[in-house]
């Protein structure tokens, strides 16, 4: 997060001085001449500053008359007041609202010292007001589960990486592998772990909206924009923004992002104002990245941006001995939700899961044992509901598609779940046009985006 401050001073000579010397220390430094201004300043939610430095004597009032007023708006804001000498019958009063004062003429060395402290105390409060117990256990280093070679060298790096301050990296992986879950392990885990962590997935929402979403908007920017809008890197300054499929970034869009990225600065649209961030960028993709700058789909210059620091996640079928602590564990997960009991596994089921390939990696593996252990009916982990992909290609009457018909016949006698008929569908369509995903699109009456994001949903090839 910017190191904000608000100098309240009405000798302007003075207050340009000290708003010169924290800007040379890399303060986002404004001044105010008076109670006012100073009003405007604080209530502007773009500003929130973690320090302000005021004086006592303005020509339009007592900002103390106003302090506790204002605090309640402020987000953890450490005030420290200037007095003349002659001022000092205040001081009792000053004492149980700021974090401290000085009186003139000022040390400047000393002034420093008391910033600095201030300044960690306002961030401390915002940490303890942000943190969260629950997230904290859900992105623990064990929250990746396994014990297999792959594993364990992708744990060994996440461990270095706990204290490095990265300003950006990809990860890779086929889809289910848990990228998501890598970006908050690193975040949760990491120097920015008291800051906010905030996602999107640009392959979910068109380019439109997409910006508006990453920048924010003002009041009228476009037609339905009836109110100013925080985007997404606001909503991040001091922590992580996570951006998953950045391989489906529309590529007039990535040239903004890559300047954000590079000047930690945004603008939101229909404002002519910058606004300071502070954000570390997490980008995950399926996409082979180095194929798509080849292709013209990906700039270069915001892959090499990006990747300053790369990981790349194993597929399931690359750690198949993972199962035998991935299964009990997602077992138990749904036993608490459901209130079930399954706690046996038979042979041939163990055969079965351990023969499959899981081409939608860990997200697959989790929802087949979520469905069977919300309808088992004993102990024992249903086969029958297992329903992998292979076994669902069989359940089709006619699974060579005919590209000359419009028509697919699937049979629906409860072996197939709606995901998966829907999965059935987007690959014959997929077939029907050649792998053409913008006439698959045209074909099921859908949006582009709407089709990619499925397509990488199900980890269709």
């Amino acid at each position: 997060m910017a190191n904000r401050i608000l100098i309240i001073e009405d000798d302007n000579t003075e207050s340009h001085q000290l708003a010169k010397h924290f800007r040379q220390k890399s303060w986002l430094a404004e001044v105010a001449s008076g109670v006012n201004e100073a009003k405007q300043w604080l209530q502007d939610e773009d500003f929130n500053p973690q320090v302000v430095i005021a004086d006592l004597g303005l020509p339009d009032g007592n900002i103390l008359d106003y302090l506790e007023e204002l605090q309640e708006s402020l987000d953890h804001c450490e005030w420290i007041f200037v007095i003349d000498t002659d001022a000092k019958a205040l001081i009792n009063r000053v004492d149980k609202l700021a974090y401290d004062y000085l009186a003139k003429p000022m040390s400047l060395s000393r002034l420093d010292t008391l910033v600095n402290r201030a300044q960690r105390a306002a961030l401390t409060s915002r940490r303890l007001d942000r943190y969260s117990k629950a997230d904290s256990t859900r992105y623990s280093l064990d929250a990746y589960i396994g014990s297999s070679n792959a594993v364990k060298k992708l744990k060994k790096m996440l461990h270095q990486l706990k204290n490095v301050p990265v300003s950006a990296m990809i990860i890779t992986g086929e889809t289910g592998t848990g990228k998501g879950l890598i970006a908050g392990v690193i975040h949760h885990n990491g120097i920015r772990k008291d800051g906010p962590f905030i996602e999107l997935n640009c392959a979910a929402l068109p380019r439109e909206l997409l910006e508006s979403q990453l920048f924010g908007h003002e009041a009228g920017a476009f037609t339905g924009a009836k109110n100013r809008h925080k985007g997404l890197f606001e909503q991040a300054d001091g922590g992580t923004l996570f951006l998953d499929e950045i391989g489906d970034l529309d590529f007039e869009l990535q040239a903004k992002l890559l300047k954000a990225i590079e000047d930690q600065k945004i603008r939101r649209l229909g404002s002519e104002k910058e606004l300071t961030v502070d954000v570390q960028i997490i980008a995950a993709t399926g996409v082979n990245l180095e194929n798509a700058v080849i292709e013209g789909k990906f700039r270069d210059d915001l892959y090499h941006r990006l990747s300053v620091f790369c990981l790349d996640l194993p597929a399931l079928r690359e750690r198949k001995h993972d199962l035998l602590e991935l299964v009990p564990h997602f077992i138990a997960e749904f036993n608490l939700k459901a209130n079930k009991n399954v706690d046996i596994i038979t042979d041939p089921t163990w055969e079965k899961l351990l023969d499959y390939d899981w081409p939608g990696n860990v997200r697959e593996l989790r929802n087949v044992i979520e469905r069977c252990v919300l309808l088992s009916t004993s102990a024992v982990l249903p086969i029958e509901w297992l329903q992998l992909k292979t076994e669902i290609a069989a359940a089709i009457d006619e699974p060579v598609i005919d590209k000359s018909e419009s028509d697919l016949a699937i049979n629906i006698d409860g072996r197939l779940s709606l995901d998966e008929i829907e999965e059935i569908v987007i690959r014959a369509a997929l077939d029907k046009s050649d792998g053409n995903v913008t006439e698959a699109a045209r074909l099921l009456k859908t949006t582009r985006q709407t089709l990619r994001y499925r397509i990488q949903k199900f980890g269709i090839k």
